[in-house]
């Protein structure tokens, strides 16, 4: 993974020390919370509903055992003990005390970790694919790719003062693991007809108040000229993007607006201004980069004995095989999922031992490293298959076993009313109720892949536009109701749901995805996953399960 150099590490390290400076003064009153409110917000720290909360930025969310050790030592230091992972890869402590922020920041300076770009009117944490460099089906590492972007965007003077937040993401396989498609800027690696690496560019997307999936403006460009067209889309943003309005200042608004045709010809034609040689990455520069993603495997046969054996005697390890463990590009490894959403917990949320239990696991056994998933669990990357039943005690041993990924336990849930000062309602404990109820592990892998994803207010930070099964919190004359949306997708066949009919009071959801996953049970046919068979038959049935009682 990329290091810091000298002046990276330099940086970060005076960066911290102005920040302290700024908190001193705002602890001795010089500074009013209007006047710091900028500044905090420039290193990651917001006022939620009962404390400050910490934004930590985790680049295309890959992180060393060292970066995940010190992430454990501040969560037990300066907060209660644990830290909740986001859809953007990033990890949030809710719990911070102003006066420890300059230390805090000193702490993820020494491990190459800040909070810079986690807020504002930036470029936000680029994300990437969390199989990356690990898994056979992409045609280049995105990695490397959301390194030079963020090496590019960060405290870029022409862009820290958007319209609005901006959020990028890279992928390079078939399959799209990071939502790309949801995002300002979503760029996927794809080879031509002619082999030439390129990237199709896709602009325009976003969730929030008015949800849009992004729109291709570009099929192929030369993966050498991405800097320059980077900086092409996000002059065009600066210009014609709304100031007026912070519910319409999205590149997605403008796009829309403008349709993406014409937006991609003042793309072009912003682009044919830029002197590239002065933008785009050297050929010399691009390698040194790629070589720090560079990974050797030892050769293994295929199949392992030791794991098939394993497999054989231990019925909770067959199915974590089956659930959480997937196939690598090097023959003998697999990459292992680790879920953060056991039965009744919190989804994402990892506390300080289990931190260090996993940086241990990674250490021994996954090349020192970790990834985090925009869908809030963690992944080990690079674990040969024999290691495999050891790792798997490992996490049993920590909570960390539950062998749940990608189905209908595997929920993701913004912070809700339990933090958020912006939410109408709680996420958490909706989460935890419906996990409850398809506790039974036989249940789920019957029910099969169903992404059910939870926001607590029209924000979407749980994506809940993209579920499958959507479900969107909202205040009813102080009453907290949720409404329902089927059909989404933030895959490569991305989609936004349709309301499935009136709110529902919090009492009634869980009950709901029971009834919904029983007509789909009746409804399926052979192979089809509960998207598929929405896609098929459509709202109505569905919503006759739900809302038939009522008429």
């Amino acid at each position: 993974m990329y290091r810091y150099d000298t002046l990276d590490k330099e940086f970060l390290a005076d960066r911290s020390a102005e920040f302290r400076h700024q908190v001193a003064r705002r602890l001795a009153g010089e500074l009013t919370e209007d006047q710091f409110k900028p500044l905090r917000l420039k290193n990651g720290l917001y006022l939620q509903l009962h404390a400050y909360m910490l934004r930590i930025a985790i680049p295309y969310g890959t992180m060393d055992v060292r970066q995940l050790r010190q992430l454990a030592h501040i969560a037990r230091t300066y907060d209660k003990g644990y830290g909740h992972f986001t859809t953007r890869t990033n990890l949030q402590l809710h719990w911070i005390k102003l006066r420890d922020m300059p230390d805090i920041l000193d702490a993820l300076a020494e491990v190459d970790l800040h909070a810079m770009q986690t807020s504002g009117d930036c470029v936000r944490n680029v994300t990437a694919d969390p199989r990356a460099g690990a898994t056979a089906e992409e045609v280049d590492d995105p990695r490397v790719w959301a390194e030079v972007i963020r090496q590019f965007t960060t405290l870029h003077p022409e862009f820290s003062y958007l319209p609005r937040k901006f959020k990028i993401a890279v992928t390079a396989s078939p399959h799209d693991r990071t939502a790309a498609k949801t995002h300002d800027v979503g760029l996927a690696l794809k080879r031509g007809r002619d082999g030439v690496l390129g990237f199709e560019v896709m602009a325009g997307g976003g969730l929030g108040r008015s949800p849009y999936i992004g729109q291709t403006i570009r099929e192929h460009l030369p993966v050498g000229r991405v800097l320059s067209y980077i900086q092409a889309i996000l002059r065009v943003y600066n210009r014609l993007g709304r100031r007026d309005n912070k519910n319409k200042a999205r590149i997605k608004i403008l796009v829309a607006q403008m349709g993406a045709e014409a937006f991609a010809r003042e793309v072009e034609a912003e682009w044919a201004l830029i002197d590239g040689s002065q933008v785009d990455l050297p050929d010399t520069e691009l390698a040194r980069v790629r070589a720090f993603f560079a990974t050797s495997f030892e050769t293994r046969p295929a199949i392992s004995s030791i794991f098939e054996s394993a497999k054989q005697e231990d019925a909770g390890l067959a199915r974590f095989a089956r659930n959480n463990v997937h196939a690598h590009k090097a023959a003998g490894y697999g990459i292992v999922d680790v879920s953060l959403k056991a039965i009744g917990e919190t989804p994402g949320d990892c506390s300080a031992e289990q931190m260090e239990a996993i940086a241990d696991l990674a250490e021994r056994y996954s090349k020192g490293e970790v990834r985090v998933t925009h869908e809030q669990n963690l992944v080990l990357p690079h674990v040969a298959l024999d290691d495999v039943p050891a790792v798997y005690a490992g996490l049993k041993a920590a909570g960390l076993a539950s062998a749940n990924i990608n189905l209908v336990s595997d929920i993701i849930a913004c912070p809700g009313l339990d933090y958020c000062a912006l939410a109408n309602a709680r996420a958490i404990p909706i989460a935890q109720d419906i996990a409850k109820r398809f506790s039974d592990p036989d249940l789920a892998e019957r029910v099969g892949e169903l992404k059910i994803k939870i926001s607590g207010c029209i924000n979407a930070c749980g994506h809940h536009h993209v579920g499958h099964i959507g479900i969107l919190g909202v205040d009813k004359k102080g009453e907290e109701y949720y409404q329902l949306t089927l059909g989404g997708s933030g895959a490569e066949d991305a989609e936004i749901g349709k309301i499935l009919g009136p709110a529902l009071p919090a009492e009634r959801v869980a009950g709901a995805i029971d009834d919904l996953v029983e007509v789909y049970l009746r409804e399926r046919r052979d192979g089809e996953r509960f998207l598929d068979t929405y896609r098929r038959t459509g709202l109505q049935p569905f919503k006759e399960a739900i809302y038939a009682e009522a008429h």
